[in-house]
């Protein structure tokens, strides 16, 4: 020991410490070093394993323990430093925590006391320079110097902090926040914290080191040693709370953590988050030129023990030291387990000798690793105690139960992070040699448990903190490479193989949806790599024949499956222009181009569909009366009730009406259209034309193509049907060009002695008698119902009821009525309403009784005076007159005392009942 060198390699971080301890303990047979981290020990273990092999290293940690049969090197933690081995070379590492108010006992007790046979070595900071002079007087001192330079960079935003970051926190809830938004801004973080298993740690630190993610979110822990390819440091706050309150960071405390940043010769820098408070000017100094105060005190706790009894080893524990260096630590975990435990009459009876007391003394330094209550802790410890006191051996079948209870991978990150807490006390317990009948078993159980809930828990940190996607995407962006977009059949978009969203049309979706900022950053990275692509979709929409084409009933327009824009009112409702759907980042050229092509597209569909109007509306030769009602009938759309244009009708001229009928124009009974119009294309965009120059917000589909009648609908705007084409009456809207041929049929009908539906009336509306009889009524008859015994086939067929509803494939015009511009003739005289006398008189069988007789339902329809069609059906009446003040048209020859005077020579027509309501609408309206 007299030969023994003792140096103590002094400076601040990135000046290679470390590595100069490892080299020279190599150059040696033996040697041990203990390091301030079960992580570290793992790290510098697998760096000596790399060049020696694993058959001469050991590892020694609380929870860890690989002992080959041959071994040469001792990688451990400072607490589980075997001790009196005898090696050549010793070294204890950052021994600057000699004044940490928990562990500080420990390494002052390490330095004091630890030697190697030829060398022992004390890496730290500057400021143990004084404090190892006193206390250890042989020690040389080797200054290092740092590699590269630390500067501080002032405060950023975590929105624009830098890449290859770490963000430092102090406590797990304010790592998780952080991480959190870093995913959504950035992509990601790895999380690295003193309390994960090395397992999960290393695949942590892998992400970030391999490049996955650019930023790493952690506590405080990473300031010992750990050592990371991390060009900036961050601290999110400076106060920490060390147990027992909260207090400000020291200036060499801040150093220690900052210094992680620049590794080698590479500058590094530090600085603070949005959340922490900028630095003093003092503070700054001190870090970037390493000038802190030294140590004053370190801390200290007698080594020198006496298990006589428990009494005895506590007074050794609480004892003091008179050197003014030292004071004597805090009560820590292990000493506060072994007061609670002594007063335990059950304990205190067992532990009377002195392996008894020492057998305590190891059970009371279990760790708490699960931060439960000391109370707990202690129940715990008392349990072990009892069965290595008792039996010489934990109970395996407990211990077992333990272990099962933990052995599940399900759940979040707390509570993987509390399981994994609770495997290391047993791995701890399963260190201990003689403590488990079968040591190497259940050393491998509690190993492979922690190997399970640390993958667990790496992928559950992974999944909550990493976009990969949108990290991938944002590094390829950063070094301004360019990102390859593809787009499938389906639509969906990938970004250098990573699936981001769906094209719709000109218009991409993210596939998920998140906060604002993340929504922000993945949008940024995949619009990059879109622009290409939107140009050559809006090259090839420009070019897609119409047919690929289509509108919506809402004003939509469409391109296959994709809504690419929608038609806006513009100053002539015949002329809409178009809204392209084009997202801004395609640029302006595209949303241009995609405009251009929709207009021409609607301006066609227009032109076709409605091309007897637009010659109407560009006749030059209309003059007069006919050219202002040219210019109502194009802004009905090609259809106008004759109720609104009544006047205008009479005004009109033979002459004027032959005009118009050229271009297709039907003078109806009820309706002026153009039967043309009628067929589904023209109409379903009439409606469409119509919502827009009506601004409607929501537009009314147009009825199933071929249907005769449909039901009126309640709530519809106001002409919606005859937009449409139809005519509400009653329950049901009939189309109007059948109405128009309805009306044919009925004007020879006797509307005041009543007639009956015959078999062609429902043909043509598709109607049973029942739906017959209240459309009747709502064109302004009254249906008398009423009932009579049912005639044989043979003597009177039955009209065959046809189905509601009778498919049409195209509107077509009925065959051409007398002209209703032209006064009918004289009505012949009234014929009496009786039963013909040509017909065979309705006898039932002899066998079958007349009351038995099959009866059969029947309406009578006669002008009732005004439409009902407001009234639902269950409040008309079925009989009697009907409500209102109506009277039947009066026509020539019913009350008329002055005699017509006409412009044109009447054609001789068929016999006209004065009392039919379509006569009145040719007589009535004064000769038109």
């Amino acid at each position: 020991m007299q030969n023994s060198r003792i140096t103590a390699v002094l400076g601040p971080t990135n000046t290679g410490k470390t590595h100069y301890a490892i080299e020279r303990m190599l150059s040696y047979r033996t040697g041990v070093i203990g390091l301030p981290l079960r992580l570290l020990a793992r790290e510098v273990y697998d760096r000596i394993v790399a060049v020696r092999g694993p058959s001469v290293v050991a590892l020694i940690t609380g929870e860890e323990r690989i002992v080959p049969d041959r071994v040469q090197y001792w990688v451990c933690t400072v607490e589980a430093m075997p001790e009196g081995m005898g090696c050549d070379f010793l070294a204890v590492d950052e021994i600057q925590l000699c004044a940490d108010p928990e562990r500080g006992h420990v390494f002052t007790d390490r330095l004091l006391h630890a030697r190697g046979l030829h060398e022992t070595l004390f890496m730290g900071a500057e400021t143990m320079r004084s404090a190892i002079a006193s206390l250890v007087p042989k020690a040389q001192f080797v200054r290092r110097e740092r590699m590269s330079q630390l500067t501080y960079a002032g405060s950023k935003k975590l929105s624009r902090m830098p890449g290859r970051a770490a963000i430092v926190g102090f406590s797990v809830e304010n790592c998780y926040a952080i991480a959190e938004l870093l995913r959504r801004t950035k992509g990601g973080a790895a999380v690295v914290m003193g309390a994960l298993s090395p397992r999960t740690r290393n695949a942590q630190v892998e992400m970030y080191q391999n490049g996955e993610v650019d930023y790493l979110v952690a506590t405080d822990a990473i300031g010992m040693g750990l050592n990371l390819d991390i060009n900036h440091v961050a601290f999110s706050a400076l106060s920490k709370f060390d147990g027992q309150r909260m207090r400000p960071l020291h200036a060499e405390e801040l150093a220690q953590i900052a210094g992680r940043a620049g590794r080698h010769m590479n500058n590094g820098s530090f600085g603070v988050t949005g959340e922490a408070p900028p630095l003093e000017d003092e503070t700054i100094h001190a870090i970037e030129n390493h000038q802190f105060r030294p140590v004053g005190k370190l801390m200290w706790r007698n080594s020198d023990l006496q298990f006589g009894s428990a009494k005895r080893l506590i007074q050794c524990l609480e004892e003091r030291t008179n050197d003014m260096l030292l004071t004597r630590v805090r009560e820590s975990d292990d000493l506060a387990a072994l007061k609670a435990l002594a007063s335990d009459e059950l304990i205190a009876a067992r532990a009377r000798d002195g392996p008894s007391v020492r057998l305590l003394w190891d059970v009371c330094r279990i760790p708490d690793f699960r931060g439960i209550s000391r109370g707990e802790h202690a129940g715990l410890l008392t349990r072990i105690y009892t069965d290595l006191h008792q039996d010489g051996v934990v109970d395996e079948n407990w211990f077992a139960l333990q272990i099962a209870r933990i052995d599940r991978h399900d759940g979040d990150i707390d509570t993987l992070s509390k399981r994994l807490a609770y495997i290391r006390t047993w791995t701890y317990v399963a260190q201990r040699k003689g403590w488990l009948r079968d040591e190497s078993h259940w050393r491998d159980q509690t190993r492979a448990v922690e190997d399970r809930l640390s993958d667990a828990l790496h992928g559950a940190l992974t999944q909550r903190f990493v976009d990969r996607r949108t990290s991938v995407l944002l590094r390829r962006l950063n070094q301004k490479e360019k990102l390859l977009a593809d787009v499938n059949e389906q639509g969906e978009v990938t970004v250098e193989g990573e699936f981001v969203g769906k094209l719709e049309g000109f218009r991409f979706r993210m596939d998920k949806t998140g906060s604002p900022d993340e929504a922000k950053t993945l949008r940024q990275a995949s619009v990059a790599a879109l622009v290409p692509h939107w140009h050559l979709m809006a090259d090839r929409f420009y070019n897609a024949p119409d047919p690929e084409l289509d509108f919506t009933e809402q004003g939509g327009l469409m391109w296959g499956d994709h809504a690419v824009g929608k038609l806006v009112a513009g100053s002539d409702p015949m002329k809409p222009t178009v809204q392209p759907f084009v997202d801004e980042e395609a640029g302006s050229d595209v949303a241009e181009k995609v405009q251009r092509r929709l207009q021409h597209f609607i301006d066609r569909k227009i032109a076709a569909g409605f091309e007897p109007l637009l010659k109407l509306q560009g006749d030059e030769t209309l003059e007069g009366i006919a050219k202002g009602f040219a210019y109502r009938m194009v802004e009905g759309f090609g259809i106008v009730p004759r109720g609104e244009v009544a006047d205008e009708v009479k005004a009109l001229d033979q002459d004027a009406r032959g005009a118009l009928r050229k271009h297709g124009i039907r003078f109806g009974q009820f309706t002026i259209f153009m039967p043309l119009l009628l067929k589904p294309a023209p109409t379903r965009l009439r409606l469409v034309l119509w919502s827009l120059a009506k601004n409607l917000q929501e537009f009314p589909e147009s009825p199933p193509p071929g249907m005769v009648t449909v039901p009126a609908a309640k709530g519809v705007p106001p002409g919606y049907y005859a937009m449409a084409g139809y005519r509400a009456a009653g329950e049901r809207a009939i189309r109007i060009d059948m109405l128009e041929r309805l009306a044919d049929m009925l004007r020879d009908k006797d509307s005041r002695g009543g007639f009956e539906a015959n078999p062609d009336m429902l043909s043509i509306t598709g109607m049973t008698l029942e739906q017959f009889a209240d459309l009747m009524v709502g064109l302004g008859y009254k249906a008398d119902k009423g009932e009579r015994a049912k005639v044989k086939a043979a003597v009177l067929e039955k009209p065959e009821e046809k189905p509601q509803e009778v498919p049409v494939e195209e509107p077509q015009e009925a065959p051409p009525a007398p002209p209703t511009d032209l006064p009918p003739a004289d009505p012949p005289a009234e014929v009496p309403n009786e039963t013909p006398t040509d017909l065979p008189p309705v006898e039932l069988p002899p066998e079958v009784p007349q009351a038995d007789a099959e009866q059969e339902v029947f309406y009578t329809f006669t002008w009732g005076g005004r439409a009902q069609r407001q009234a639902p059906r269950g409040e008309r009446p079925q009989g009697g007159k009907p409500k209102g003040k109506g009277k039947p048209p009066r026509g020539k020859g019913q009350g008329s005392n002055k005699p017509e005077r006409f412009q044109a020579k009447p054609k001789k027509e068929k016999q006209i009942d004065p009392d039919n309501p379509f006569a009145a609408a040719l007589m009535g309206l004064k000769k038109d």
